[in-house]
């Protein structure tokens, strides 16, 4: 009986955490991560300040969770499907097109959660600094190692220098959101699209295996 009354309290917990946490990253992507505090997500979700506090102890914690839980959120819409295609010329096309698609769709209502944090802390020391570099460090890697293994299996020039394409790819989506986020509009996605595909038609091999944007 006591270990069934413990699990249904861990249970709870968990269901209250994710309930927090699923709030901190939508108010994080539009305010920032400073803008969080225990008093503020109580009143929100009429929960108590005391059961909020001892779910993660502190401001900073708090902050931390949110960042592994926005990475989570991350990976599930754009690195696994991403994953999916072929590898190759095929996988690039499509982890940018899903990257503009969580953007644009507002999988956080202030577009790339990232973008908003980095700015926010990149100068700032610190354990949320540090989590913020690795996960902007780890989604830029990905983006080298699948241009990478594109140019290996010869979808793209062998002198392709992977670092430099990934940079402009990933520049592309970033001024994307921002200018989308800044004036309320969806042009800058197209014109990204055009962009990225111009890009990789000039890398590629097969240039045709890059379709134009309708």
């Amino acid at each position: 009986m006591a270990g069934t009354r413990l699990d249904g309290r861990v249970e709870r917990g968990n269901r209250t955490r994710q309930l927090v946490l699923r709030r901190t990253v939508d108010i994080a992507s539009v305010e920032g991560l400073e803008a969080l505090s225990v008093g503020r997500l109580a009143t929100e979700l009429q929960l108590s300040k005391s059961g909020v506090f001892a779910l993660f102890g502190s401001k900073q914690e708090l902050q931390l969770a949110t960042v592994r839980e926005a990475g989570r959120i991350y990976v599930e819409q754009v690195i696994r499907p991403a994953a999916q295609a072929p590898a190759g010329i095929a996988r690039v096309r499509h982890l940018c097109e899903l990257w503009l698609d969580y953007s644009q769709g507002r999988v956080f209502p202030g577009g790339c959660f990232f973008y908003e944090v980095v700015a926010e802390f990149d100068a700032r020391p610190g354990p949320v600094h540090d989590a913020v570099v690795r996960a902007q460090r780890d989604w830029t890697d990905h983006v080298e190692r699948t241009v990478a293994e594109a140019r290996d299996l010869g979808d793209l020039h062998p002198d392709t220098d992977a670092p430099q394409l990934a940079f402009e790819l990933v520049a592309l989506m970033e001024t994307a959101n921002a200018i989308s986020v800044l004036h309320d509009e969806t042009v800058a996605y197209r014109r990204a699209r055009v962009a990225i595909a111009s890009r990789l038609r000039a890398a590629a091999t097969d240039p045709s295996r890059v379709p134009e944007v309708s």
